[in-house]
């Protein structure tokens, strides 16, 4: 055998079908797309059309819905807490937070954070800083003697406008203690229209 005469196998690989070079080739004049229509046609997306009338997937009811605004947490049981300690793959001293779980295998993704839950038992004495914990999870922390500090959650921009409104409609708000600055000549307001005579002076001036 030599080098220059190793080939594949007859039948191995098989040429492109050459289409539309004319009717003796058996794919010419319409190249295997039958007559005329939306198939022939380049582009063509038939899937789930039927006819123009309701498609099955249109017409058969729809149940649930996907919260696109729903957070994102890395959901953690103290049982599988304790299970890491036993097994020496946890430091126990510190706090414990998102990173020293996800370095642990225990957070996986959650982008908003890390949600303690109550499943299983925890003899340990613990610190935890996560964004979230269940009423039975904070319950077998404070049991075992540790702690549970939640982050503190950034509130909806409309959630703050309404306590703002709130606030100016009981007479608290900034805008409220602004209106009565200037009421009793003590705000910006007040001390800007002070300093305008002499502005004016001195722009004359020059």
């Amino acid at each position: 055998m030599k080098l220059n005469d190793i080939r594949d196998n007859d039948g191995a690989r098989k040429g492109r079908l050459r289409v539309g070079r004319g009717i003796g080739s058996g794919k010419g004049k319409t190249a295997g797309r039958g007559q005329k229509g939306a198939k022939a046609r380049s582009g063509v997306s038939v899937n789930g059309f039927e006819g123009g009338q309701m498609p099955l997937h249109m017409r058969i009811p729809k149940r649930g819905f996907n919260n696109i605004f729903a957070k994102d947490y890395a959901e953690v049981n103290v049982g599988a807490i304790q299970k890491m300690i036993d097994a020496k793959k946890l430091d126990t001293k510190g706090t414990l937070d998102h990173d020293a779980l996800k370095a642990a295998g225990l957070a996986r993704g959650g982008k908003d954070g890390v949600r303690l839950l109550g499943k299983g038992e925890l003899i340990a004495k613990l610190t935890f800083k996560v964004a979230g914990a269940s009423k039975g999870a904070i319950e077998a922390v404070e049991k075992a003697g540790g702690k549970v500090e939640l982050i503190e959650k950034e509130r909806p921009e409309a959630e703050k406008k309404a306590e703002r409104a709130a606030a100016n409609k009981a007479g608290t708000g900034k805008k409220a203690e602004r209106a009565a600055a200037n009421k009793a000549g003590t705000g910006k307001k007040a001390e800007k229209a002070k300093k305008a005579p002499a502005k004016k002076a001195a722009k004359a001036a020059k």
